[in-house]
């Protein structure tokens, strides 16, 4: 049997060559590459009278000067595109009014596509946005707190119930950290393909729930080996839960991941983004319940964490010296 325990520094320093650089490409500035669900930008539905696609369409408005244009098909020759604001008619020195931005857009887009007419436009405003991210920020914390007094509840039966929860909010956090660190580092390296939208944060949360499943399936299979195999080392208990476990969790993951490879390949541009997210963050929440979480179980029982709370160590100290 694989020994997992003994190996344990090494998944560590696996997850910190992906962790370290993402973190530092959202310390720097431009952390995060928004879209235009993030910025302030315009919604218009166009439908034409003759046959369009959105490839084509998507070409037309860069073209006309908005690349980041994202083009969405609602229905037969209809089509939902958001782009930056467009400009208004301005006047010029000579006293005359120059056309708005959305009149040159609809004149183009005739003359290259046929009769067309825009159904609706509307201003996208970034308050909006920053509302979704703060309530996704605060669900996220208050999760992570019910599945810290879950865990604490459901594993009073072991010693140290507080470590299951506390190392499972930890492969979370992990996991949520790698998908915006490289997402990160890919809106720099590619800043016109790799724009985040409102689906990333729907892409995040659904990672971390993918997670925290996996992260209990484990801990849940440790937690019954304890209370069978009650005379055994720790890190044995802990290794046998992990081969018992390893299969199934890989089973169960590399079904989802071929699903989402396939979509990444025939589903087109508008959902790339958030397929994106998903492949990278349930990849890791694999990785992290089977090679993270139980490892930080295994460090905190040999006390290699104890550096983390260096007041509480100095405290047991003055106690013992006197």
């Amino acid at each position: 049997m694989f020994d997992f325990v003994k190996n344990r520094r090494y998944f560590y320093l696996l997850s910190a060559i992906f962790l370290v650089p993402g973190i530092i490409s959202l310390i720097l500035p431009g952390g995060l590459n928004p879209g235009i669900d993030f910025t302030s930008g315009t919604v218009m539905t166009i439908q034409f009278d003759n046959s369009a696609n959105a490839d084509q369409l998507r070409d037309a408005f860069g073209q006309l000067g908005h690349p980041e244009a994202v083009v969405q098909q609602s229905g037969d020759n209809t089509f939902i595109v958001r782009t930056r604001p467009l400009a208004q008619p301005q006047q010029t020195d000579s006293g005359d009014v120059t056309s708005s931005e959305q009149q040159q857009i609809q004149d183009a887009l005739t003359t290259q596509f046929g009769p067309m007419q825009i159904l609706s436009l509307d201003q996208v405003s970034p308050l909006v946005a920053e509302q979704i991210v703060r309530l996704a920020v605060l669900a996220v914390a208050a999760a992570s707190l019910c599945i810290l007094a879950y865990l604490w509840w459901a594993f009073n039966k072991v010693s140290h119930p507080i470590r299951y929860g506390a190392t499972a909010i930890a492969a979370l956090l992990h996991d949520a950290l790698i998908v915006l660190g490289l997402f990160s580092i890919l809106g720099r390296l590619f800043p016109a393909q790799i724009e985040l939208e409102s689906t990333f944060i729907v892409a995040v949360l659904t990672v971390i729930g993918f997670s925290v499943h996996d992260t209990i399936v484990v801990f849940d299979r440790v937690r019954e080996n304890f209370i069978r195999r009650s005379g055994e080392r720790f890190e044995d208990v802990v290794n046998h839960s992990l081969a018992q476990t390893l299969t199934r969790s890989l089973n169960t993951s590399l079904t989802v991941i071929l699903t989402l490879v396939v979509l990444m390949l025939f589903g087109g541009d508008t959902i790339r983004t958030f397929v994106l997210a998903l492949l990278i963050g349930i990849t890791t929440g694999t990785y992290s319940s089977i090679f993270i979480a139980s490892m930080l179980l295994v460090s905190w029982h040999f006390g290699e964490l104890n550096w983390l709370w260096p007041f509480r160590r100095r405290t047991r100290l003055a106690t013992a010296s006197t």
